[in-house]
């Protein structure tokens, strides 16, 4: 983040917007607050936000009215607060459209790190398309010795031999070898290896790379073909070819 990301609070609690407030700047956010939903608009009105936190319970028109409101306009991504914290409440606020959402109090460096989230996925570039397939053997991708035939759905290794995947292993080596050579975060990988409706979180991506990274070694060496970004995700490091 730079020291141009504008973040709104809004919420009731005046003590609750100066903590946050004050805290986000000094990590290098321009922040402005509101004590309701009038008062939101207003200060949407003047200027343009990065991202709302957005307080649930208020007096008047509630958080998620407000949220519905800037769904329809197209928004800036919300992140919601709620002292009520309940599954059924966190559910509604996600189907209606908030990127996460945090039950109060919570730990303003937690805070800070769903927001960091939510801004890097909300300006991270669209995902590459996937290598268009080639007129021949376009089922066959390759990549430092190895080969990969995603019809058959079997890896062989630089000696030809079989190696023996999992699905989740196979759906996530066949999403770095179509989009190589660029960081994919782990939501992405998620996205692009178990679908978007998954159940499963980013940090079950740690795992599935971590036993993939062992299933791709070979003799006494292990080429570090998935390299760690940190605070970014992973990247698939060898050029893929075709056939």
């Amino acid at each position: 983040m730079n020291l141009c990301t504008r973040i709104l609070i809004v919420d009731d609690d005046a003590g609750i917007r100066g903590l946050v407030s004050s805290f986000l700047e000094k990590h290098g956010f321009q922040v402005d607050t509101a004590a309701d939903v009038p008062e939101m608009r207003g200060k949407l009105a003047q200027n343009a936000y990065a991202l709302i936190v957005l307080d649930v319970m208020m007096p008047g028109e509630d958080g998620l009215t407000a949220l519905r409101e800037l769904q329809r306009s197209s928004g800036p991504p919300v992140i919601m607060l709620s002292a009520v914290g309940t599954d059924i409440d966190r559910i509604v606020g996600l189907e209606i459209g908030a990127e996460d959402y945090l039950a109060k109090p919570c730990n303003p460096r937690e805070l800070l790190a769903r927001i960091r989230t939510v801004l890097r996925r909300a300006s991270a570039p669209p995902a590459a398309a996937p290598l268009a397939p080639g007129p021949e053997s376009s089922d066959t991708l390759c990549f430092a010795g190895w080969r990969i035939d995603l019809t058959e759905r079997v890896l062989y290794d630089p000696a030809n031999a079989v190696v023996s995947l999992s699905d989740g292993e196979f759906r996530l080596l066949r999403a770095f070898t179509q989009h190589p050579r660029r960081v994919l975060q782990r939501d992405q990988l998620v996205d692009y290896a178990l679908g978007s409706d998954s159940d499963s979180y980013d940090r079950a991506i740690d795992v599935q790379v971590s036993r993939l990274r062992r299933k791709l070694s070979f003799g006494d060496a292990r080429a570090d073909l998935i390299r760690t970004v940190r605070n970014e995700g992973y990247m698939f490091v060898p050029a893929v070819t075709r056939g």
